[in-house]
């Protein structure tokens, strides 16, 4: 539950938990601030053009959604910067977007600098799921300069029909603070050998240890989903963003799954449950996006009125033999979409996954896995 949230994520988990654990001193000298050392883009405005939603700002990328009849052939984005960090093409310059362009940004100490790719996408996303394509998300210790990028987690993303990369979300993000240098087949998501055809993602309940515990948040369901991750440290559950835009009506969706639970079922405060099974979930919502309602969370995903259909798969088992699933799309609540609204991309769609059905309120059971592969999204 859910897209990125990388590095950006990190720091900012970092200084949240410094924050809850250190008070302010008061200074006896008033000392000359360092440069600044970061070199992010924070916003992006752009004239001309209305996006379909708010632009996706990730720690190497920023995605605009916006109408395929859209001319972004000479727009000429405006960026608000990190202090004192400079950009190169200047901010204000005109350029054309038929094809992603790069943006280098420069801290204000001028020792440190980062590649951005800006891309203005029209085509929906990815229809067809394999997991065989996989990044991984590298972070660097920015305060020292002679450091080496760690590979830490893995990252899968699918391609739409004209080539543009689609993201999966999950909560790695966040599970990494906890990790101290597990491998990334330790995260809660994974990719793994032995799929249906070729490779597969693993999701697996994961302990998050002490430092888990202590922010409410004993366990990690390993997870997948479309949108991004943004760490809130005062709700979990909120970090999750779900849904990308999506001008179709979804039909149904079909792939192959197995699923292994894990012995002993506990709630948010690692008390056990006796008796008590964990269970998984596949599931994916097509809602209307309003300014009050941007994206769903880990709090709202199946219950937000903004739903307009879902589909959720039910009838499911405990397996090791690859088992395969159809779920279709239905109506909630009587909802229905509207053409025009379709048409002006008023709609997202969210697919999302989870080794533990009740993971985002942090009851599951550790070891609990689910392993997904060869999905597709039908629509009309």
């Amino acid at each position: 539950m859910h897209s990125t949230t990388e590095r950006k994520d990190m720091k900012q988990l970092k200084t949240t938990l410094l924050t809850l654990v250190l008070a302010l001193s008061f200074a006896s000298c008033i000392k000359e601030e360092a440069p600044n050392q970061e070199a992010d883009i924070t916003a992006i405005k752009i004239e001309g053009i209305t996006p379909l939603r708010a632009p996706i700002i990730t720690n190497t990328e920023i995605k605009v959604y916006v109408n395929g009849w859209d001319d972004v052939t000479h727009l000429a984005p405006e960026f608000t910067l990190t202090e004192g960090a400079t950009i190169v093409p200047a901010s204000g310059t005109k350029l054309d977007f038929s094809k992603p362009q790069l943006y280098t940004v420069t801290s204000q100490d001028r020792q440190w600098k980062k590649t951005y790719k800006v891309s203005f996408v029209s085509d929906d996303v990815a229809t067809n799921y394999h997991f065989e394509n996989m990044k991984w998300y590298e972070y660097k210790d920015e305060g020292d300069k002679n450091a080496t990028a760690k590979k830490l987690f893995h990252i899968f993303y699918d391609t739409t029909i004209d080539g543009t990369e689609m993201m999966w979300g999950s909560g790695n993000a966040g599970y990494m603070i906890t990790a101290n240098g597990a491998p990334a087949e330790s995260y809660p998501t994974s990719q793994v050998e032995g799929g249906y055809v070729g490779k597969c993602a693993k999701l697996t309940t994961v302990s998050t240890g002490a430092l888990g515990k202590g922010m409410n948040a004993p366990i990690a369901a390993g997870n997948l989903f479309m949108g991004t991750f943004e760490i809130d440290i005062t709700n979990m559950a909120k970090s999750t963003h779900f849904g990308q835009p999506f001008r179709k009506v979804p039909q149904s969706i079909v792939g192959y799954y197995k699923y292994k639970a894990g012995n002993v079922f506990t709630d948010k405060n690692l008390n056990e449950i006796k008796g008590k099974k964990d269970d998984f979930d596949i599931y994916a919502v097509f809602y209307e996006v309003t300014k009050d309602v941007p994206y769903l969370d880990g709090t709202n995903s199946l219950t937000s009125p903004n739903i307009v259909l879902m589909a959720r798969l039910n009838e499911k088992k405990e397996t090791m033999e690859w088992t395969r699933f159809n779920i279709k799309f239905e109506p909630v609540n009587g909802g229905k979409v509207d053409a025009q609204k379709l048409k002006e991309g008023k709609y997202n769609l969210a697919i999302i996954m989870s080794s533990s059905k009740d993971g985002a309120t942090f009851n599951g059971a550790v070891g609990s896995t689910l392993w997904i592969d060869e999905m597709e999204l039908f629509y009309e």
